[in-house]
């Protein structure tokens, strides 16, 4: 990797607002670029707000579609690479929670989200692959919410390659320092296990659902250490540098750099025999 500077979004991302929410991801991207940020990462589903019941087929759209050619244009008007995240639609009606790699180019990658939490499979569909994306020097992955919660995951990305992943969320409930507190659980051991950067930010405030969501972003080194972390129930940016020596500090390292000694082979025989 060579040394980023990426920003992650707090948004209050209000359900079934698309136009207003294109809008606010336009404002907030000016912003990122202004401060000389390469990568701008939204939370989930901030363009059509998040809801898990069948009303969100009303917002989901095709990519690509109305949305995505929004945020196509404003990429190319900051010359930044946007992740962005909306209900999408497919050909035969299926609905995924989508999150968009939309670069200045006008190329545009999807990450649909593999893991469907309980209260959302009878909406959502789950994606099928694990994908590793490239933009600005920088390959990552992308995790949404729930997917965090299943270690193989970031594995197979650090695997294929990945320096960084992304986990935006839509995940209500509590105070912002409780749910810091939450993802100290689990966060820092992603980052820590695979030697990867994590970076993972929250919706905030009223979804208009009924819902409240506690406004959070939050950077975690390849060590597992906090960068950096902010609180807000409106709109707030974390801006962080990624540097690429303290990702080689601990792959050079070879106490601290877990993956060279896996034993996949030994797993897979072990499921085999149970």
């Amino acid at each position: 990797m060579k040394d980023i500077r990426a920003a992650l979004v707090i948004s209050r991302s209000p359900a079934f607002q698309v136009q207003q929410n294109l809008e606010q991801t336009a404002r907030l991207s000016h912003q990122a670029a202004k401060q000389g940020c390469a990568i701008v990462c939204f939370p989930e589903m901030n363009i059509t707000g998040y809801d898990n019941s069948r009303e969100i087929s009303q917002s989901a759209q095709p990519i690509p579609g109305p949305a995505s050619n929004r945020l196509i244009q404003v990429a190319a008007d900051e010359n930044i690479t946007v992740l962005a995240g909306m209900a999408e639609q497919d050909h035969r009606g299926r609905i995924y929670a989508s999150h968009l790699v939309i670069r200045p180019s006008g190329e545009i990658s999807v990450y649909r989200k593999l893991h469907i939490a309980p209260p959302e499979k009878e909406i959502f569909s789950p994606g099928d692959a694990v994908s590793v994306f490239e933009a600005e020097g920088i390959r990552f992955g992308i995790q949404l919410c729930y997917d965090a919660h299943f270690p193989e995951l970031s594995t197979v990305m650090a695997e294929k390659g990945a320096d960084l992943i992304f986990v935006p969320h839509a995940s209500p409930r509590g105070t912002s320092e409780e749910k810091f507190n939450s993802w100290l659980r689990h966060l820092p051991a992603r980052a820590y296990d695979n030697s990867v950067f994590v970076m993972a930010c929250n919706q905030s405030g009223d979804s208009q659902k009924k819902v409240n969501y506690p406004g959070i972003a939050m950077a975690i080194d390849p060590s597992g250490r906090v960068m950096g972390r902010k609180f807000s129930q409106g709109e707030a940016l974390l801006v962080t540098d990624l540097r690429a020596e303290e990702l080689e500090r601990v792959r050079s390292h070879r106490m601290r750099f877990f993956l060279p000694n896996r034993r996949p082979g030994l797993y897979k025989r072990a499921m085999n025999n149970s």
